[in-house]
């Protein structure tokens, strides 16, 4: 493979990876660390990667490392207790003033990167690779290795538990 071919495809996948780890683990800096993991994977199997599943394979590798991640966390907080203000400082987002306008866009998006983190895998999965990657059932059924039935099924049910939490009013 040659140099150029690869950086075709860091070009045409890092934002897509990129974004699928962002909602995925809600944390800007982890995100980027799974975003350069997998397109080491990629680097190293760029010989054995057919360009025709490319897409599936990054988002599938994506999520295997987001997964790793979120494993990571539990078994760090089990051993470390966090005091709860330095938790939300921790994780609190730093962001300019804005508009009206804006500060409404950036609190319901706050509010469903919220609501999308409550529903249950496999179906936030789904969720996040149609509606935010905008991939294909069959491009989904591939990468999380499930019937085509069972992606529109998992789709259905993850929209609706994530309507209801986005519904429901004592929720944040």
């Amino acid at each position: 493979m040659t140099g150029k071919r690869f950086e075709r495809w860091v070009g045409d996948h890092k934002d897509r990876v990129y974004n699928l780890a962002y909602y995925s683990l809600a944390h800007r800096e982890e995100a980027e660390d799974v975003t350069q993991e997998v397109l080491l994977r990629m680097w190293k199997y760029r010989d054995d990667i057919n360009e025709d599943t490319l897409g599936a394979w990054l988002a599938r590798v994506t999520r295997n490392a987001c997964i790793d991640v979120v494993r990571r966390r539990k078994a760090y907080s089990s051993r470390i207790v966090v005091n709860g203000d330095a938790e939300q400082f921790v994780n609190a987002r730093s962001r300019e003033p804005a508009p009206d306008e804006m500060a409404m866009a950036w609190e319901f998006g706050s509010k469903v990167e919220r609501a999308l983190a409550t529903v249950q895998e496999p179906y936030r999965s789904v969720v996040i690779l149609r509606e935010i990657q905008d991939m294909k059932y069959e491009q989904i059924g591939e990468t999380l290795e499930l019937p085509l039935n069972t992606v529109k099924s998992y789709l259905h049910r993850g929209r609706r538990m994530l309507r209801e939490r986005l519904n429901d009013p004592g929720g944040k």
